[in-house]
């Protein structure tokens, strides 16, 4: 099955890279708006016919090599503060595949979790749960800040069940910017 990578490495078939794949495919296939927590899960969750919840993206976690660290993507966006345009800096661990290519590089998007409220406080540390405290994040955010990595530079994949994420139309670069400076 396609979750069995104990044959492959990354010259000859690329676990993670796979698995990426797998979620592209499956985001793909969304026409409308083992583990119970696993990628294979939420492959199955967002393309069952069954399962009518209007969810477009399986967020997950990258796991860089030798470290085992979780990977944090980084992007800046121009926002107008007053009548000025500045940049700011977004960073999160939680991604969307946007596109995969034939040598396993991918384009992702960084996800902010939002609050209760529609904020997007982010993080004040090191950890992905840092990203999500108590039970205040409702939703992710898609950001529109897209980044390319060559999957081949990643140990490990964890999946959060699938979302219907907040769309890029609905990101206030300058509000978020400002809230995580709060935080």
């Amino acid at each position: 099955m396609w979750d069995d990578c104990k044959d492959f490495d990354c010259k000859d078939n690329k676990c993670v890279c796979k698995t990426v794949r797998k979620i592209a495919e499956a985001q793909d296939a969304v026409v409308t708006p083992d583990c119970d927590i696993s990628c294979k899960q939420s492959i199955q969750d967002l393309v069952s016919p069954a399962t009518t919840t209007g969810n477009d993206t399986i967020p997950f976690v990258l796991y860089c090599k030798g470290t085992c660290k979780p990977f944090f993507g980084s992007g800046v966006l121009q926002a107008m503060v007053g009548p000025n345009r500045v940049f700011r800096c977004f960073e999160s661990p939680i991604f969307r595949v946007s596109k995969i290519h034939k040598d396993c590089c991918a384009d992702l998007e960084l996800l902010l979790p939002v609050t209760q409220g529609g904020s997007t406080p982010g993080a004040c540390g090191e950890k992905v749960c840092d990203y999500f405290p108590g039970n205040a994040i409702r939703n992710l955010q898609r950001t529109g800040i897209c980044i390319k990595v060559d999957l081949c530079d990643f140990v490990g994949i964890a999946c959060l069940e699938p979302v219907r994420a907040l769309p890029v139309s609905d990101f206030n670069a300058t509000a978020a910017a400002d809230e995580r400076k709060e935080h």
